[in-house]
C-alpha cells in the first residue's frame, strides 16, 4: 500500500464495522463511535503522509477514535467519573490482535427494540459506513428522511442500553432471522433495478452480499446465514444476462446462461452443501435450493419440475407466504397446464393480499393468455403494468400484452374468451 489515502480507505472498507463495534461497545452509542472513527481517520490522513504509515493500521485507528469518544464523553457528562472509568478500561499500547465484534453489531442493530424497516439501513451505515443519501437512494425515501431515522435508531440503542453482544445459544434461533431478513432486505432493494442509472443503488448488491459474508464467517454453523449468502450469490450470479444489449429485461428462461458468473454459481453450490449437512432447513437454504434447480434445469436441459414443486411445496409448508403459492401454481402451469394453475391461482389470492402485489398480476395475465381467455389476460397485463416500477419489465409486459392481443385476433376470440 503506498499511500496514507489508499491505506485508509482499505482499512474503512475492510474493517470500519468491526472498529465501530469495539469503540462502541461499552458506551452503546453508535453516532458516537462513527464520529470518533472519523476524526481518527482525518488524522490518519494528517499525521501518516509526514510520520510513515503504521505497522498495525487497525490498531492504530482504534486507540486514536477510543481516545477521541472518551474526550467527548468526558465533554458531554462535564464529569471525570464516566471518563475515567473508559480511560482505565484502554490499552496503553494498540493491541496486535483486534476482536472481530462486527456480529455483535449487527445483532444490535436488529434488535427487536429497532424498527424492523430501519434495520437494514442502520446495518449498511453502522457495519459498511454507507452515507444516508446513498442509502436514502436505495430504500426511495428522501436523505432528510433517512437520516433522521437512522439518528433516532441510534438514539434508541443508546438509550435503550441495547446490548452489544451475541445471543445466547438457546435465543440465536429467535435472533438470527432478524440479521439475516435485515441483509436480505437491502439486497432485495439493489436486485429489484439491475441497470439502475443510480450507480450506489448497484454498489449496494455488493455492500449487502459483504455483509452475508461477513454473516456466513462469524456464525459458520448457522446453516441459514449460508443458505441466504448462496440464495444471493445465486441472483447476482445472472446479473449480467437480465437485460439484453438494448437495456430490455429478459426473463429467466430466456437468458444468456453463457453470460452468468460460474464462479459465483459454483461458490453457492459449495454453501449450500455445507448448509445441508448442518441439518436443519430454512427458508433461505429453500430459496437457494430452487434457484440451483432452475440453474441445473436451464444449464443441463433436463425439465425439473417435479423436484422444483417438491421444493416449493416444502417452503410454502414452512413460510405459509402467498407469493410462495403463486410461485407454486405458476409451477403447476409447467405440469398440468394453464387450467389447474389459474385455479390454484384463484385459490390463493381469495383473502389474501396479493391483489396489491406486481407478480400476481403478470403471471395471472400469462396463464390466462396460455389458457386462450384473452380479454382477461390484456385486463391482467394493464394492472402488472401499472403497478410495476421498472420501466424495462413494463416494456417487457407491454410486449406480451400486445403479442396476446395479436393471438386473441388471429383466434378470433377477443371478447368472447374460452371458459
Amino acid at each position: 500500500m503506498s499511500t496514507a489515502h489508499e491505506l485508509v480507505e482499505m482499512v474503512a472498507r475492510r474493517s470500519y464495522g468491526k472498529l465501530v463495534a469495539l469503540i462502541a461497545a461499552r458506551t452503546r452509542d453508535v453516532s458516537g463511535a462513527e464520529d470518533a472513527l472519523a476524526d481518527a481517520f482525518a488524522i490518519a490522513l494528517a499525521e501518516w503522509p509526514a510520520s510513515g504509515l503504521p505497522a498495525n493500521p487497525e490498531a492504530w485507528l482504534l486507540t486514536v477514535a477510543r481516545r477521541r469518544s472518551i474526550n467527548v464523553e468526558r465533554h458531554r457528562q462535564r464529569g471525570e467519573a464516566v471518563a475515567d472509568e473508559l480511560q482505565r478500561l484502554l490499552p496503553e499500547s494498540p493491541p496486535s490482535g483486534i476482536p472481530d465484534e462486527r456480529l455483535a453489531l449487527l445483532f444490535a442493530c436488529a434488535h427487536p427494540a429497532i424498527d424492523s424497516s430501519i434495520r437494514a439501513p442502520l446495518m449498511l451505515q453502522a457495519v459498511l459506513g454507507l452515507d444516508a443519501a446513498r442509502i436514502a437512494s436505495a430504500f426511495l425515501v428522501s436523505p432528510a428522511a433517512m437520516s433522521q431515522r437512522l439518528v433516532r435508531a441510534k438514539s434508541k440503542i443508546r438509550e435503550a442500553g441495547i446490548p452489544f453482544r451475541i445471543p445466547e445459544p438457546e435465543e440465536l434461533p429467535a435472533r438470527v432471522g432478524a440479521v439475516l431478513d435485515a441483509i436480505y432486505a437491502a439486497f432485495a432493494e439493489s436486485w429489484l433495478d439491475p441497470n439502475s442509472s443510480d450507480g450506489g443503488l448497484r454498489d449496494l448488491t455488493s455492500e449487502a452480499i459483504f455483509l452475508a459474508r461477513v454473516a456466513a464467517d462469524l456464525l459458520p454453523e448457522e446453516a441459514e446465514a449460508l443458505g441466504l449468502l448462496a440464495l444471493m450469490l445465486y441472483s447476482e450470479a445472472r446479473h449480467p444476462a437480465r437485460r439484453n444489449g438494448r437495456g430490455e429485461y429478459v426473463p429467466l428462461d430466456e437468458q444468456n446462461a453463457s453470460l452468468w458468473n460460474r464462479e459465483m454459481i459454483q461458490e453457492a453450490e459449495a454453501l449450500l452443501w455445507r448448509a445441508s449437512k448442518l441439518s436443519t432447513v430454512g427458508r433461505y437454504q429453500l430459496e437457494a435450493a430452487l434457484q440451483s434447480a432452475h440453474v441445473s434445469r436451464l444449464l443441463s436441459g433436463n425439465e425439473n419440475w417435479e423436484a422444483i414443486l417438491s421444493l416449493y411445496d416444502a417452503l410454502f409448508a414452512l413460510t405459509g407466504s402467498p407469493v410462495v403459492a403463486l410461485n407454486r401454481a405458476v409451477t403447476l402451469a409447467r405440469l398440468h397446464g394453464p387450467a389447474i394453475a389459474l385455479a390454484a391461482v384463484d385459490e390463493i389470492a381469495s383473502g389474501s393480499p396479493l391483489e396489491q402485489y406486481q407478480p400476481y398480476w403478470a403471471a395471472r395475465a400469462d396463464l390466462l393468455a396460455k389458457a386462450e381467455r384473452y380479454a382477461e389476460a390484456h385486463h391482467a397485463y394493464e394492472l402488472a403494468i401499472g403497478l410495476e416500477r421498472d420501466p424495462a419489465v413494463r416494456e417487457f409486459l407491454q410486449r406480451k400484452q400486445q403479442f396476446s392481443a395479436k393471438n386473441a385476433e388471429n383466434s378470433s376470440v377477443l371478447g368472447t374468451d374460452r371458459e
